[in-house]
């Protein structure tokens, strides 16, 4: 899969430099249509995965950003005003994530969204516990992590 990135990459700068302009909306169209030509030639099991995985991990980092500005937005208004709205507290969250990398990288995405930290995984690792700023409703906050981070993460990685 690392070739089908790196041929698509290639074929982007190519595009880039048959074009002759060198703006971020030439790689960007120069990217879909060296994905495109991939996903259209590749006929092998490596090619169809790169081909179902690039737009998934596109959507979580559109999803990580828009989950990045909505708790700064939230941070900061809470830190503005002169009234705290916080309700912190520390979660259980059940994990359906099973392996290190799976689990690392639910924990890190949850640690760089500001409000919200990863404390620590159980010794069976099946339960990550996560420190919240605002935390209204358990159950929701719990809802918001599996739905979220997690389940995106997990069809990236599986």
């Amino acid at each position: 899969m690392r070739s089908r990135f790196l041929i698509n990459i290639l074929l982007t700068f190519v595009w880039v430099a048959l074009t002759g302009s060198y703006d971020k909306m030439t790689f960007a169209f120069g990217f879909l249509l060296s994905y495109a030509v991939i996903w259209v030639l590749g006929r092998d099991d490596q090619t169809q995965k790169y081909a179902a995985i690039t737009p998934r991990i596109i959507a979580f980092f559109f999803f990580f950003i828009y989950q990045l500005i909505k708790a700064n937005i939230q941070v900061a208004y809470d830190v503005v005003t002169p009234r705290f709205y916080m309700k912190p507290g520390i979660v259980k969250v059940p994990l359906d994530a099973k392996s290190d990398l799976e689990i690392t990288l639910l924990a890190n995405f949850i640690s760089l969204t500001p409000g919200t930290l990863s404390l620590d995984v159980s010794d069976d690792r099946k339960v990550l516990y996560v420190h919240g700023m605002f935390i209204t409703d358990k159950e929701e906050f719990i809802r918001d992590i599996k739905d979220g981070f997690e389940r995106r993460l997990l069809k990236i990685l599986r």
